[in-house]
């Protein structure tokens, strides 16, 4: 009984470890322009993910005396005043700020280290070779369960009834009703994604364009953020 404890304690302890290392860490938000392709030095073709970092700008410093955790929050892509609201317009204002379209946070250790105005550049990935991605995914619509969930058609003959029908949702009497959870049509896509440990190619520091290995999340011309990959890798 002792020792199942002791195991227990320590999958809590690395669990709390690992989200306590994904919360803080900082990153960069970037504009997803499109695929191509590079050559490594031994000659053989990379496919690549080339994405445009945006300038972020400090926006405000969030401490854990005043808001109860440490964080920094972010501004990319300028923005017109018609395109705000009046508490956003009075946030950039109260810090002499330009306008911004997009605000994200990012969990920091120490948020003394920034102040409102700093800008985050490409500098934060220096030395990392792997990294999460996170996007929203490209929408697909309202999608039924072949399509969706993957599931099998029916017979394509003349006399079935059942090409594409997603079949029975449950029993009758008992228990009366759907299940939760059960898998059906419904909207596809359009989701927050995450895809971890992708290898970053090539850094090209003076265009601020970031390569990174494979696809990432979203159609082209949208935001995802890049951050140093949060599990350990081989």
């Amino acid at each position: 009984m002792k020792q199942s404890l002791q195991v227990l304690k320590r999958k809590l302890l690395k669990v709390a470890l690992t989200t306590e290392r994904f919360n803080m860490t900082l990153g960069v938000i970037g504009t997803k322009l499109g695929m191509t392709q590079i050559y490594d030095e031994a000659g053989l073709c990379i496919p690549v993910t080339v994405v445009a970092v945006a300038k972020a700008v400090v926006t405000q410093v969030k401490t854990t005396e005043t808001d109860g955790y440490n964080a920094i929050q972010v501004g990319v892509i300028p923005a017109k005043e018609k395109h705000l609201t009046k508490a956003q317009i009075g946030h950039f204002k109260k810090n002499n700020l330009e306008n911004f379209r997009h605000l994200q946070e990012f969990r920091v250790d120490d948020a003394s280290k920034y102040e409102v105005g700093q800008t985050i550049s490409l500098e934060v990935l220096d030395n990392v070779q792997k990294v999460d991605v996170t996007g929203r995914s490209i929408g697909k619509g309202f999608q039924g369960t072949v399509k969706r969930h993957n599931f099998s058609r029916g017979p394509m003959g003349h006399g079935s009834k059942n090409h594409r029908e997603p079949g029975s949702i449950g029993a009758g009497t008992t228990p009366s009703r759907v299940v939760k959870g059960k898998r059906m049509a419904g909207n596809m896509g359009n989701e927050k994604v995450t895809v971890t440990k992708l290898t970053v190619a090539k850094v090209i520091a003076d265009k601020n364009l970031l390569l990174i290995k494979g696809a990432i999340p979203g159609p082209e011309g949208k935001l995802v953020t890049i951050k140093p990959a949060r599990t350990k890798w081989n």
